[in-house]
């Protein structure tokens, strides 16, 4: 199937799931991953109409965006290191991987310096495994006290990774903390953050029944990777 097959085919799935759990479909949106896939694959969905595409790596989007055309916006979905920060609040909507206030800050003097409200996720590592990202659960609190401090940065949300299992228990539950870790948030400052980056293309399915309002899809749309 073409990338624009599967993309529409999963959107299709998407909808049934959500409305069989009484979701609005229209709430969850297809982050399409990207990354190592070359702009015209990318243009091709563009044409097609697929509005929003995730990169991991700065330099790759550095590269690849420029060539593109059409209505689009593109959201950081990898680990950020602070000396990408400057490009990458001038090429991303959104930044899905702030763990540390390190980069949190770095990203509030980037966008201030062009004017911009960097829209942000914070990581969390629901699964705590060490392999992964994210600020851990029990210090996510004081690092979104902070974060709200910085008049450049929106906070939207929470992103996690599920761990990487072909058991469904530890991945909803990863999925099903994170719900509850915004709530807490939510609870905690009285803010209404709605949005919550879960699931990529082995367990999307179960990210739409806990919750997740961004599905960040490479494989299941574009095939197998390029690896570099």
């Amino acid at each position: 199937m073409s990338v624009v097959e599967n993309y529409s085919r999963i959107q299709e799935e998407i909808g049934k799931i959500a409305i069989a759990i009484g979701r609005d479909p229209g709430k969850i949106r297809i982050i399409a991953v990207s990354k190592t896939f070359d702009a015209p694959t990318v243009q091709e969905a563009i044409d097609a109409g697929v509005r929003v595409f995730g990169e991991n790596k700065v330099q790759e989007a550095k590269i690849k965006i420029p060539l593109l055309k059409g209505d689009f916006s593109f959201h950081m979905v990898g680990h950020l290191q602070t000396n990408k920060v400057r490009d990458a609040v001038k090429l991303f909507d959104a930044i899905h991987s702030i763990d540390r206030i390190d980069t949190a800050l770095k990203v509030d003097i980037e966008a201030g310096r062009i004017a911009k409200k960097q829209k942000i996720l914070v990581q969390v590592n629901a699964s705590r495994e060490d392999s992964k990202s994210g600020v851990a659960p029990g210090d996510l609190m004081d690092l979104v006290r902070k974060i709200l401090d910085l008049e450049n940065l929106e906070l939207i949300g929470l992103m996690t990774m599920a761990p990487f299992t072909d058991e469904e228990h530890p991945v909803r539950s990863a999925f099903r903390e994170t719900r509850r870790l915004l709530d807490r948030i939510n609870k905690s400052f009285g803010l209404t953050l709605g949005e919550l980056s879960m699931g990529m293309s082995s367990d999307y399915r179960i990210a739409v029944e806990e919750g997740a309002t961004m599905l960040r899809i490479g494989t299941a749309i574009f095939g197998s990777r390029n690896i570099e």
